[in-house]
């Protein structure tokens, strides 16, 4: 669902939202129609089995349409706690990496232009030249690193959402939902109406209990050393991930042909 509403679509949002939870609240001074968690037991979502019936607030919540904060519910679920802290391992190993390469290149920069001083600009200019295809040749791959590690966990947060989608499911035919609404949308609501915790819950038991998805722990393949490049300050093959940048590292003076 788009993440903003523009216009009379917010406000009629807003108009439903005071509507539904003004007959929530009505509905307490009423006789229920039903127990609470009278949910048929056949009741379920293809492809999810064994799911628990609602319980506790669970079962005492019933509107037609309920709110859902998406961020939160990826941020908090062991699922997207997994996927974050596998990126910041990834991250840090590359920014790592690259303070070694960059350390490396620097002292190869020092020895060459020390070298420089015995040497006519001919026979310097090659050598100045290669070290800085090499430099750029290394830069590249790890920015391919970079967007690898970056495209890998978008790739897992959507696979989170995916496999929530027959959760929610559930829980919807459990609360007798007709609507989950992502509450980023809607300027104003009533907190009785977020099933963001039930949902973490619910994704939770589930993943615990193996009915969903493993948690994602593939590793970024690094991409193939660059031509020419040197063993010693070619990158590593341990998966390294991050966007981090290194720090530019400036050609031996008298590079340029």
């Amino acid at each position: 669902m788009r993440r903003g509403l523009r216009g009379g679509k917010a406000w009629g949002a807003l108009a439903l939202s005071l509507c539904l939870c003004g007959g929530v609240f009505a509905q307490e001074n009423e006789p229920p129609a039903e127990a609470p968690g009278d949910v048929p037991a056949e009741a379920s979502v293809p492809g999810l089995s064994a799911v628990p019936l609602a319980t506790g607030a669970e079962a005492s919540l019933r509107a037609p349409v309920v709110t859902l904060d998406r961020e939160r519910l990826f941020v908090e679920s062991r699922w997207g706690q997994a996927v974050q802290a596998q990126y910041d391992r990834e991250s840090a190993a590359l920014v790592a990496e690259n303070r070694r390469l960059e350390a490396a290149l620097e002292e190869e920069e020092r020895q060459l232009t020390t070298r420089r001083a015995a040497m006519t600009p001919e026979s310097f200019r090659p050598l100045a030249a290669e070290f800085d295809q090499r430099v750029e040749a290394l830069r590249q791959a790890q920015d391919a690193k970079s967007r690898a590690i970056t495209r890998l966990r978008d790739e897992r947060r959507l696979a989170f959402f995916e496999a929530a989608v027959p959760v929610l499911g559930q829980l919807m035919l459990e609360i007798e939902a007709l609507a989950i609404i992502d509450r980023s949308a809607i300027i104003l609501t009533f907190d009785q109406l977020d099933i963001t915790e039930m949902a973490i819950a619910r994704l939770d038991a589930e993943l615990a209990a193996g009915r969903l998805p493993a948690l994602p722990g593939e590793a970024v393949a690094p991409p193939d050393p660059a031509p020419g490049a040197d063993p010693e300050t070619a990158p590593e093959t341990a998966p390294g991930t991050a966007e981090p940048e290194p720090r530019p590292l400036a050609a031996p003076e008298g590079s340029q042909p």
